[in-house]
């Protein structure tokens, strides 16, 4: 008889587990579906959320940098910047007025460019070549040449760049650009060329 009793008891509690069990599993079950009761407007808005949620899990990938329009204009404008830098390094002949070793005001700006990758680049390495025209004679020309060649090395170093990156050389008066004998055959004569090595 206290077997039958005990036997009741635990089908009376194992009916009880049972039934609160189902009980939260439809509680569970009803907060994880929308609510049948709920307004047009509410099911509206849940919608454009969800839509809105999973537009920008495709349109913004987080592995892709999002980029404004303020570092899309900085970018162009150092791109456009690089290129005017290389395009002013394409001069590398610097002429000089007669009997003179200064450097033109014209030159500077290729100068500076010249100097602004050779400090980028402390590796690279450039030959100063000075030349005149006929006029003078051969040693006054060799130091001419060399005058000049040294005021482009000036020019460069107070820029950055380190002097182990220069070499100076004078021709003087060999190698002319120009073979002629009139001024402006001279005046091409009168230069300084950087040679990359």
């Amino acid at each position: 008889m206290k077997f039958n009793s005990f036997k009741s008891a635990l089908a009376l509690f194992c009916s009880i587990l049972l039934l609160s069990g189902c009980e939260s599993l439809g509680t569970k079950e009803a907060s994880a579906t929308p609510d049948q009761t709920a307004t047009p407007e509410a099911a509206a808005t849940d919608a454009n959320a969800n839509a809105n949620a999973s537009e920008s899990q495709t349109s913004g990938a987080p592995d892709e940098p999002t980029i404004s329009a303020e570092e899309l204009a900085a970018q162009k404008a150092k791109e456009a910047v690089a290129k005017e830098q290389a395009a002013l390094r394409e001069m590398r002949t610097f002429y000089f007025e007669f009997d003179q070793s200064s450097i033109q005001p014209d030159s500077r700006a290729a100068l500076t460019a010249h100097a602004a990758f050779l400090t980028a680049n402390p590796a690279t390495k450039v030959v100063l070549e000075g030349y005149c025209d006929e006029r003078g004679t051969k040693g006054y020309n060799i130091a001419l040449g060399e005058s000049r060649a040294k005021s482009i090395e000036n020019f460069l170093m107070v820029n950055g760049v380190s002097k182990s990156q220069i070499e100076v050389i004078s021709y003087g008066e060999e190698n002319p650009a120009s073979n002629g004998h009139t001024e402006a055959d001279w005046a091409k004569n009168r230069r300084v060329y950087i040679e990359y090595k």
